[in-house]
């Protein structure tokens, strides 16, 4: 035998096994694993249970940086708990509007030796609000099993990841063992009223004959239907999404429907975790004032609860992206998919061409050909699309060639939805969605699409405000930091700026080093109070009033000194904390001067970490003559400074001594031989979710041994 293969349906096993164990033994009624995607800024639904894909399909991808439960769980490395409706509708706002159904959920971060993903369970409501230590220890402990399983198939070169689809694991709970099927065909039968069962994904799997009396069909006629598409007269959202309701909160949901011409019904959903149970009985009350009308006056099939739900999760997703690239990723993995497109061209107006901001699914030989055509082109639909605001939709190739014969052999697709993107009347762009097949457009799609272009529009409109700032911002800061850092013999430097997570990327943290003479050197960093233009400007102002100072041969004190005078001349109303350390590197020590600043760390050629502790004086531009202490250390050849502004350490609720000293182990621990990855391991340490709320600047420097 040469060798032997394994079933890949047989690697997830041991995974799909741990995963329903988890989801039955807390006794949740709907389970999910989300794993990140290989870029790690997007979760896939993975495995589920007790739910079908299709249900979940608005979930199926969730952006890391989203305000969701399974977000938060894997960015913030914590279990997140939302015990109601209430409680999700304050803390999570979006969520609570795409599942407004009584219930609870737990999200729990999926990590060991490296992050995973997030395990999400669900209740129903009518469990206690609160998460018990017993539950949240189980939870945990179930995350680490899943983890290390994950890292084990890892290892063996066979992972689900994240975005390979959805698959759907029973967690054997919920089903009754066999008994006598006459006695309890005939215990039915003999009920008042009518019995049927629908599976999780709404399909009649049983019928007694009651039911098909009262539902006026064969069971022949409904068996593996969904009710809404066998009987005309359910075919409304509103009774899609008593079931989604019945499914999502395990709870018993009644509603009553007419069966024309003017027989009204009472519905009541029994749910648990291998379908729902269905009792049917004539109403017994007046009619609603607002009857159903007997025959459907409506030409186009009324919109899914599902596709409702769907769209409002869209709407509400594309009000969160910043910038362009996010619109177009949110187009491409949520709306596309939606649609079942397997093309996107997103265009923007620009001096009256066609300019192509973001694609999918064509070469690169094709956009090359689309893009820059003019508005007025007879080419592709687009420019007309665009200047009038009306949507052009395509069923097939024949329809297109029509009208627009050089587009069909140039795209390949074979069905095509172009978009107009219009604000208060104004063209802003054109989103494309094509199709491989032909493919109908019902009135009732092009509505929704026209009007989910109308958000797009606004969102692509936002986010090109947004990358302009942000170009902005970030030209200025590039032009206030140092281009580079001068070379010093005998001494090693690496510096890292990363703005705040939220706001414009820009700030007042700064960082320099001047070169004083052949073996001396002046390294200062500091923070500027804010995250704005007046902040960075400030901040310009300081670092050349310091570089001015040092190069004139004065002592930490005094440059200290003449800066603060400089800023409380100009009365900047901000605040600026700043570090000033001379370094002498023929003799082997530091003077160091500190205007309220964290206090740097020192690493000797033994590894021995410690704080420095630099008494500080007041912050620049309050006291015009404030003193500010030297303080003198040693820094021989084989040790590492690190100057640090406040954004690296401060955590809500965490004393700041413990931040410094944790910071320092991080530095003992690191490896001074490359100092740029000596600030990414200390980054990744210490801020291991990415996420900032403060501007962080770094100046590490290392006195090489001769």
């Amino acid at each position: 035998m040469g060798g032997s293969t394994t079933d890949p349906a047989t690697e997830y096993d041991e995974l799909d096994t741990a995963f329903a164990e988890t989801v039955r033994q807390i006794g949740a009624s709907i389970g999910a694993l989300y794993l990140l995607e290989p870029d790690g800024q997007v979760l896939g639904l993975t495995l589920l249970s007790g739910a079908t894909a299709e249900l979940a399909a608005p979930w199926a991808r969730v952006a890391v940086a989203a305000p969701a439960p399974v977000a938060d769980a894997v960015r913030q490395d914590r279990l997140v708990w939302v015990g109601s409706q209430e409680e999700m509708t304050h803390s999570y706002p979006r969520t609570a509007m795409a599942l407004p159904y009584p219930l609870a959920l737990a999200a729990a971060p999926v990590a060991d030796a490296r992050r995973w993903g997030t395990l999400l369970l669900m209740w129903p409501a009518n469990r206690p609000a609160y998460m018990t230590g017993r539950e949240r220890r189980y939870i945990e402990s179930s995350c680490r099993k899943l983890a290390r399983l994950l890292e084990e198939g890892a290892a063996r070169g066979r992972l689900p990841a994240g975005d390979g689809g959805t698959r759907v694991v029973p967690t054997g709970a919920g089903h009754r063992s066999a008994g006598p099927a006459l006695a309890a065909a005939d215990f039915i039968e003999r009920l008042p009223g009518g019995s049927c069962a629908l599976d999780l994904e709404g399909r009649f799997t049983y019928l007694s004959s009651g039911a098909c009396t009262l539902l006026g069909r064969d069971a022949g006629q409904l068996l593996g239907t969904r009710p809404w598409q066998s009987l005309r007269w359910l075919d409304d959202p509103a009774y899609e999404d008593r079931y989604r309701a019945a499914v999502l909160s395990r709870e018993p949901v009644s509603f009553a429907a007419c069966r024309p011409p003017d027989t009204w019904l009472e519905l009541h959903l029994y749910p648990d975790a291998s379908g729902i149970s269905v009792r049917i009985v004539p109403s017994g009350a007046q009619p609603p004032p607002a009857p159903a009308p007997r025959r459907s006056t409506r030409t186009v099939t009324p919109t899914r609860a599902g596709q409702l739900y769907h769209v409002m999760h869209l709407a509400a997703a594309l009000t969160e992206v910043v910038g362009v690239q996010d619109v177009i990723d949110l187009i491409a993995d949520q709306i596309m998919p939606a649609f079942g497109a397997q093309g996107l061209v997103l265009s923007t107006a620009d001096a009256g061409r066609l300019r192509i901001t973001g694609h999918r699914g064509y070469p690169p030989e094709t956009i090359e050909r689309l893009d820059a055509l003019p508005l007025t082109t007879t080419f592709t639909p687009a420019g007309r699309a665009m200047s009038s605001g009306i949507p052009a939709f395509f069923s097939d190739a024949e329809e297109m060639r029509r009208v627009y014969p050089d587009a069909t052999p140039v795209s390949g697709k074979q069905a095509w939805a172009f978009l107009p993107l219009v604000i208060s009347g104004r063209p802003v762009g054109c989103c494309i969605l094509s199709y491989d097949e032909p493919r109908r457009f019902p009135a009732e799609e092009r509505a929704v699409l026209t009007s989910l272009a109308g958000l797009v529009a606004q969102a692509l409109d936002r986010a090109r405000l947004y990358d302009t700032k942000q170009e902005l911002a970030h030209g200025l800061q590039q032009a206030l930091l140092p281009r580079t850092l001068p070379a010093v013999a005998g001494l090693r430097v690496a510096a890292r700026y990363l703005p705040t997570t939220r706001g414009m990327d820009i700030g007042g943290d700064f960082y320099d080093l001047i070169r004083l003479g052949g073996t001396a050197a002046a390294a200062v960093i500091g923070d500027v109070q804010g995250h704005n233009v007046a902040a960075a400007a400030l901040m310009g102002q300081v670092r050349t009033g310091v570089h001015a100072h040092a190069t004139v041969g004065t002592t930490p004190d005094q440059v200290l000194a003449g800066t603060n005078q400089l800023l409380t001349d100009l009365g900047p109303d901000l605040f600026t904390s700043c570090l000033y350390a001379h370094l002498d590197l023929a003799r082997g020590h530091a003077t160091l001067a500190s205007a309220g600043h964290p206090p740097p760390l020192l690493r000797f050629p033994d590894g021995t970490t410690r704080s420095v502790d630099v008494q500080p004086g007041p912050l620049l531009g309050i006291l015009p003559d404030a003193g500010f202490p030297v303080t003198e250390i040693p820094f021989p050849p084989g040790a590492t400074l690190l100057l640090y502004t406040d954004g690296l350490i401060e955590t809500p609720g965490v004393d700041l001594d413990e931040s410094v000293a944790r910071l320092g182990r991080h530095l003992a621990q690191a490896d001074d031989r490359d100092l740029d990855a000596l600030i990414d391991d200390v980054l990744d340490k210490e801020v291991p979710t990415g996420q900032r709320a403060d501007d962080i600047a770094l100046l590490a420097l290392h006195h090489e041994a001769k």
